[in-house]
């Protein structure tokens, strides 16, 4: 499983090069493209799931959310790659529930009593930025913003034991391959 999603990853991440190319961040690169943040490490790739958790579920800007990643991930050493991946968590399909379960948690930390059934209305009927200002200048935003806060600490810790309890495995599978190889080859022949 491991094998499969490495060469999927190969195929289809984007490479330094390809970055290096990329007009606006001519100003940047030497920064951003250091490859220490490019290597999967077992201290960088943790960070960096972390990272992107936090980044990913706290601002629900797509276009934002990927550059804060990939910003943040310079000062604490993470894996921009996977920093930047881990922001597709919050998704159309994912954002509903997160803000539901935002305000939910929300309500509770900042003892207010946010509509949650407001902000499902509001989804349905595709309210306008406008409409979602306006919710957000109401009692809302102090419970949506608590919520989404302890949210996405929440997941990026998770996240973090996660990726670092899946980085060991992942150690340990090729540390038996490389055992398993070696002694078939030690192994005489009959």
């Amino acid at each position: 499983m491991f094998d499969r999603i490495g060469r999927w990853w190969r195929k289809n991440a984007p490479t330094r090069e390809s970055l290096e190319e990329v007009r606006w961040l001519r100003p940047f690169a030497h920064r951003i493209l250091e490859p220490s943040l490019w290597r999967f490490t077992r201290r960088s790739v943790p960070r960096g799931v972390a990272l992107g958790l936090i980044v990913g579920i706290f601002l629900m800007i797509p276009g934002l959310q990927i550059i804060g990643a990939a910003l943040l991930a310079l000062p604490c050493r993470a894996n921009v790659p996977i920093a930047v991946a881990m922001t597709f968590l919050s998704n159309p399909a994912t954002t509903p529930f997160i803000l539901y379960l935002s305000i939910v948690i929300g309500n509770r930390f900042v003892h207010s009593s946010a509509d949650v059934g407001t902000v499902m209305v509001m989804i349905n009927q595709g309210a306008s930025i406008a409409d979602w200002f306006a919710w957000l200048a109401s009692a809302a935003a102090p419970a949506l913003v608590t919520g989404l806060f302890v949210i996405s600490v929440v997941a990026a810790a998770v996240g973090y034991l996660l990726s670092s309890c899946i980085w060991t495995a992942w150690i340990a599978h090729k540390w038996k391959q490389r055992e398993r190889h070696r002694d078939e080859a030690l192994r005489p022949e009959i």
